[in-house]
């Protein structure tokens, strides 16, 4: 009998030092980049089209503002900041996977020139490392350190989303250059509206499949939402449209509808955004010209005005004489 009960206190202290684990697990590590942000990874070799589009905005269709923040210059081998600026309400809920409202998450690409990349651990500031919080940056392929991904993470927490980028030294990487690059960055808020296959997500806007007179409309039993039935006007053949949980039906039985109608309402409220900015890799020595150039004139101005002087003294001495 003391066996068994010694048996069963070990198997609920083992229980409990995995949920303790587990909770640990999940309050103390980052934030995982394991959404959205693969499917592009998984389809696309580049995320910047020749056209100029980012491919996020494939799946994400509702266009919105992302703003990118970056020093017009920087030096050589230094660390330097890229904040990209996701705007949105954080009091509006959208659409979730099983159906229900949640809130919105946001994750970011930042497109960075050959030879800069995310700066690594010991070379970030401490002031900055305590801006990042849990973020977890990614490269978007092996051989891309260039580009960087981050998110999904929750948006009310990082609406503003901090790279720590590290500059090229034109002096050890032969492939770097003194000159003026572009930065692309793109953003998203929000679930999106089209798989990679090509087929929709609960976050848009569902249409009827042929023309006629909806015949049913019927709740799915277990999966949610509806399964409509259309007696179409040609033929007389009947059509099911399956709506997911999620979207708000606008139509009910006995009205006639036409191909491509709205069969419901827009669930999104999020959206992708894209931008760039210009920065210079400056050279120290040419800001060190510029120094000494600003020095001469300066002095050459003073000497000027003592030449001057000089010059107006002699004036009046020769004048009294």
């Amino acid at each position: 009998m003391q066996t068994t009960i010694t048996k069963k206190r070990m198997r609920e202290w083992w229980i409990f030092s995995l949920v303790v684990l587990i909770i640990f697990g999940e309050l103390s590590c980052p934030f995982v980049s394991d959404a959205y942000p693969i499917f592009a990874q998984q389809n696309y070799e580049n995320p910047r089209e020749a056209t100029g589009r980012i491919v996020c905005a494939n799946c994400h269709l509702a266009k919105k503002i992302v703003d990118l923040e970056a020093p017009q210059s920087v030096l050589p081998n230094t660390v330097f900041e890229a904040i990209v600026k996701i705007p949105y309400d954080t009091w509006i809920k959208q659409v979730l996977a099983n159906g229900k409202k949640g809130g919105l998450n946001v994750g970011a690409v930042l497109i960075l020139p050959e030879g800069f990349q995310l700066a690594p651990p010991n070379r970030i500031p401490t002031e900055v490392r305590n801006k990042l919080g849990k973020l977890s940056f990614q490269t978007y392929r092996p051989g891309r350190d260039n580009i960087i991904v981050v998110g999904p993470v929750p948006g009310k927490l990082y609406s503003e989303i901090i790279f720590p980028v590290l500059s090229p030294d034109p002096g050890t990487n032969k492939e770097a250059h003194f000159s003026k690059y572009p930065i692309y960055v793109g953003g998203n808020r929000g679930r999106g509206q089209i798989y990679p296959d090509g087929s929709k997500s609960n976050n848009t806007v569902y249409t009827a499949s042929s023309t006629g007179r909806i015949k049913g409309v019927a709740r799915r039993e277990g999966k949610g939402g509806y399964e409509i039935t259309i007696e179409e006007s040609a033929g007389g053949r009947e059509a099911v449209d399956v709506i997911p949980p999620g979207p708000e039906l606008i139509v009910s039985e006995g009205e006639f509808v036409k191909a491509d109608q709205p069969l419901t309402s827009n669930p999104n409220v999020g959206g992708f955004g894209q931008g760039e900015v210009e920065i210079v890799l400056q050279d120290p020595r040419r800001i060190q010209g510029l120094l000494a150039f600003f020095a001469s004139v300066v002095l050459a101005q003073i000497f000027l005005v003592l030449k001057k002087k000089q010059f107006e003294k002699v004036q009046l001495a020769e004048m009294n004489f």
